[in-house]
């Protein structure tokens, strides 16, 4: 493989975990099953027993999404590192959401260690703050941003009511109290949206509401050793590369509160010449998002033993695969 390649590494955020994930890596990779090993004696609990074998009712609690999701990825990311060891040096490496902490720990800001304590203190402090109001989330389809963006402007005296994802062209999730959010979808509706779909989420990720798991967010990444990486991670807040320690501290913090702006990363990578984007984590949320933005955009999953064998077939032919 040519070293000249141009790769990105994505990693999943909240809604991309399931019951089984990383079940197979783990029985086939022992790399992969060491971080479910280390993740549980972090943790205090079997939560690969969670990852493998649910329930699914515990697997989808905020507290115990993010943590599975994390570990997950890295599990992959350990595996694919291993079993194809000529795989070039990613220009960068971007995570929705909670999956911008995962990237972090690919490009070598913090440790696994680390960087799964950073994961459960922000579940934890998400979950604190739904709990604090009723708030939801939903996903509008087929409006442009300045519709919506109007939409929740004139509807700010039914509550608190921000856009919380920019993933796809025409693809917006919003976020907020539980009125705000229906008289938003209603609204939407009315101005011609194609598919306003209401979210299965504990509460309104992404929008002012977060403000108090912020502030806890802000205590543990103080308390976190963070280096420069090995190559950029890009900020869902800015949708650019940072590598200064304390730009990553920023980074994280702010996006609790801010929108992601999925589709402007994605549009980074593209200017950047990367020939091969891959998806390190369970599920292909990512890779769909990736067909609305730019369907001939080379894209591999990596979830399992079948993937990586996929990748490499891919990479040795000097294709890199197909979405």
């Amino acid at each position: 493989m040519s070293d000249s390649r141009k790769i990105a590494l994505l990693f999943p955020g909240q809604g991309s975990q399931g019951v089984g994930m990383g079940s197979a890596i783990a029985a086939t990779s022992a790399v992969a099953r060491a971080a479910y090993d280390e993740a549980n004696e972090i943790l205090g609990f079997d939560i690969a027993k969670l990852c493998f074998e649910g329930p699914e009712s515990d697997l989808t609690l905020t507290k115990n999404s993010q943590p599975a999701i994390f570990i997950t990825s890295v599990a992959c990311l350990r595996s694919l590192q291993e079993s194809v060891p000529q795989l070039p040096m990613p220009i960068a490496a971007a995570g929705l959401s909670l999956g911008e902490f995962t990237a972090h720990v690919a490009a070598g800001s913090f440790s696994f260690a680390e960087g799964l304590r950073l994961v459960r203190k922000r579940a934890e402090a998400m979950q604190d703050a739904c709990d604090r109001e009723p708030s939801t989330m939903a996903s509008i389809v087929g409006l442009d941003e300045g519709v919506v963006r109007d939409i929740c402007v004139s509807l700010q005296g039914r509550g608190v009511l921000d856009i919380a994802n920019l993933n796809s062209p025409g693809q917006i999730a919003i976020s907020g109290g539980v009125d705000a959010v229906k008289a938003a979808m209603t609204e939407a509706s009315s101005r011609g949206a194609l598919k306003v779909v209401p979210l299965q989420v504990s509460g309104a990720f992404h929008s002012r509401l977060m403000k108090p798991a912020e502030e806890k967010l802000r205590e543990a990444v103080a308390g976190t050793r963070i280096v420069t990486p090995k190559y950029p991670v890009i900020a869902n807040v800015t949708a650019r590369p940072v590598t200064n320690p304390d730009e990553i501290r920023e980074a994280l913090i702010k996006q609790l509160c801010s929108p992601v702006l999925w589709e402007k990363s994605i549009r980074y990578f593209i200017a950047e010449g990367v020939d091969l984007c891959i998806e390190v984590g369970h599920g292909r949320v990512l890779s769909g998002l990736m067909r609305r933005i730019d369907k001939g955009r080379k894209m591999m999953n990596v979830q399992d033993p079948a993937g990586i064998s996929k990748l490499t077939e891919g990479l040795s032919k000097g294709s890199g695969g197909a979405q």
